[in-house]
């Protein structure tokens, strides 16, 4: 959940660890790359003072991006978070070290129903961070209709006031989910079926956004938007008006991990990182700063009772059987850029 005061300490925080790294005696440092506004900056200077060990932070926007770093070799990073399905492909491409787990005690405080998932049986490569699942937020003043199925979106009662991602995988995948159709299909017809009512719909769509989509929603300027579980919560809480529900025909559970590329320069300090990352104390900062969901147990026995019970952040296991992770989708890659270009492109 991005604001000004968030954005200015992680601009204050990135100078100050740039600056630090460049000067003064050489000590012992890692180099973490993160997806942007992902971190409560305060345990980054924790785990600095605590270990000794300097942390050189970057930040991307998207789990494409960090691939092609990885393709050329992962340009020094020690740590890097990682999506599920962008995890099973640089596995697969030989991309990422393998953990040892001796060196991460902490892997003990970990839900064992966030371990060993499809993506990286075992959890040889990668460690839980945060997850969630994406919906509809909705502006209960301005929306008549029970928010219960995708096809709310394709109403034209609610023309120019429907908000999609500007996300490939994610906006592709809820117009299979409304056909009835898996989300990781590789069927070129359901693919192409999708992609038809996409360009049906942009008709009734007030625009297709990113993270803005978050400042428009709460400001109002629509009334229906597909976003994710974290940011639904903040929303909301800046606007009482909104909601969120995840629509009967399911949708995504995603997980964000943390990953060691094969390039890694300091294992040992990679290692020590994951681990005060997966400490209670520390995943309930970062959990306060996000206001997504974590995967450390005690942590969530420390939240309030609001939001460790809130349907929107620890659904229902009924709901969760519901839901679909992504896979690598590399083999039908070629077939989705066509289709989002169509998508995109269309009038």
């Amino acid at each position: 959940m991005k604001n000004i005061k968030k954005l200015l300490a992680a601009a204050l925080v990135g100078a100050s660890v740039l600056s630090l790294a460049a000067c003064g005696e050489k000590k012992e440092t890692i180099n973490v790359y993160n997806f942007g506004d992902y971190i409560n900056f305060d345990v980054l200077e924790q785990f600095e003072e605590e270990t000794g060990i300097k942390v050189n932070y970057d930040t991307y926007a998207n789990n494409e991006d960090i691939y092609t770093k990885l393709k050329q070799g992962g340009s020094s990073y020690d740590v890097i978070f990682l999506s599920d399905y962008a995890i099973e492909r640089a596995i697969k491409e030989d991309l990422l070290t393998t953990i040892n787990w001796d060196n991460v005690p902490n892997r003990e405080k970990v839900d064992p129903d966030f371990m060993d998932l499809v993506f990286d049986p075992g959890n040889e490569y990668s460690a839980p961070y945060m997850w969630g699942t994406f919906g509809i937020l909705y502006n209960k003043t301005m929306v008549s209709d029970p928010v219960t199925s995708w096809n709310i979106l394709w109403d034209e009662k609610y023309k120019d006031n429907i908000l999609m991602l500007n996300s490939q995988r994610d906006t592709i995948g809820v117009s299979l989910l409304r056909l009835g159709y898996s989300m990781n299909t590789r069927d070129v017809k359901e693919l192409e079926e999708a992609r038809d009512e996409l360009i049906k719909q942009k008709s009734i769509v007030y625009a297709y956004l990113g993270d803005d989509i978050k400042d428009a929603l709460i400001a109002e300027d629509a009334a229906l938007g597909v976003v994710w579980s974290g940011d639904a919560m903040y929303m909301i809480e800046e606007n009482p008006n909104l909601d969120y529900a995840i629509p009967e025909e399911g949708t995504n559970i995603w997980f964000d991990n943390m990953v060691i590329p094969k390039s890694v320069a300091n294992k040992d300090g990679a290692e020590k990182f994951i681990n005060f990352m997966l400490r209670p104390d520390i995943a309930i900062q970062n959990v306060d700063y996000i206001g997504y969901s974590t995967p450390i147990t005690e942590a969530v026995e420390m939240l309030p009772e609001e939001i460790r019970n809130s349907p929107i952040a620890y659904p229902s296991d009924e709901v969760l059987e519901n839901t679909e992770i992504f896979r690598d989708p590399s083999d039908v890659l070629s077939i989705y850029d066509r289709i989002w270009t169509e998508i995109t492109s269309a009038n």
